[in-house]
């Protein structure tokens, strides 16, 4: 099959587009047909192996232990293992595995489920990893209730496009920040007002908020906790800031440090998520709450050149 593989940690100029051998699947494993893979920070984390905490997840100290890159992906069901239940052979699926950027992935089943109808492909294929980080930061960890006033920081991105649509299904009043050209998409999504920030600092507007969804990554902690309520919660989500050992993880132990006394609520949001936070994204997005909003689609000949313009 094709792919696009890397030998090493580095920029773009490290990926190759090659064929290789398709995956073997083990028992409890499921095959797809990978038809839309999705990109994100993450694969850009992995790409480089930083900051260098990353290589200890896993992924590999010296070099990269799964040359394929990628993450998200969706498509069609080819094959499952022994004990495989949530999914058959035929069915539309949309998840995570590693090494997506591939004509076909394998993964466990825990970390798929069936497509909505009202999804395309390539709807399906950009929605998993950024939507289970804006599921988990305001739900899991912000803990938003219908009424509470939500500030999403980078709302035209990834994450934050789906913690408007989901700050919203959770009835929240949701106000999202972005540049000029991209207020229209964030009011599109629902977003009950918009800050454009070329023009206006949401830090000196005088407003609180109860909940700040930080994706931007580049605001001191100080100017972050002048917009919150005296009990509101800061989440940090990622970060492109910071050197190759702490990157945003920075920003992370000083806001814990901050939480011990402060009444606010300053907790970073750690990588996790399951096949719970999937299942809940498949019963949002089929009852017409959520959907990822596409930039445009790019062959795999083209990834290295999507990455550079996704960091630019």
């Amino acid at each position: 099959m094709k792919a696009i593989i890397r030998t090493e940690y580095g920029t773009t100029d490290v990926l190759e587009l090659t064929t290789i051998d398709e995956p073997t699947m083990s028992d409890g494993e499921v095959l797809v047909r990978v038809e839309a893979a999705g990109l994100d920070q993450g694969v850009w984390h992995l790409m480089t192996g930083l900051p260098y905490p990353v290589r200890l997840a896993g992924y590999g100290i010296r070099r990269p232990k799964n040359p394929v890159l990628g993450h998200d992906r969706a498509g069609h069901v080819v094959a499952v293992g022994a004990g495989v239940t949530r999914v058959a052979v035929g069915d539309r699926a949309f998840g995570t595995a590693d090494g997506t950027f591939a004509e076909h992935a394998v993964t466990s089943e825990d970390r798929l489920v069936r497509t909505p109808s009202n999804l395309d492909v390539v709807q399906a294929g950009g929605l998993a990893t950024s939507a289970i980080a804006a599921l988990r930061a305001l739900r899991d960890v912000a803990d938003v209730r219908p009424g509470d006033r939500v500030l999403v920081l980078g709302a035209s991105g990834g994450v934050g496009s789906a913690a408007v649509q989901l700050g919203k299904a959770f009835g929240a009043h949701v106000t999202g920040v972005a540049s000029t050209g991209k207020l229209a998409l964030v009011r599109s999504l629902g977003a009950d007002e918009v800050i454009d920030y070329t023009t206006t600092d949401v830090t000196h507007t005088g407003r609180r908020w109860d909940v700040v969804l930080d994706l931007a990554g580049n605001r001191p902690i100080r100017q972050l906790r002048r917009i919150l309520e005296p009990r509101g919660r800061l989440v940090l989500v990622g970060g492109e800031e910071g050197g190759k050992w702490t990157g945003g993880m920075g920003r992370w132990l000083r806001a814990a440090l901050l939480s011990l006394v402060s009444r606010q609520t300053l907790p970073p949001l750690l990588p996790g998520g399951g096949v719970e936070h999937l299942d809940v994204l498949a019963e949002l997005a089929a009852a017409g709450d959520l959907f990822p909003p596409i930039d445009r689609t790019v062959g795999l000949a083209d990834v290295p050149q999507a990455i550079d313009d996704l960091r630019a």
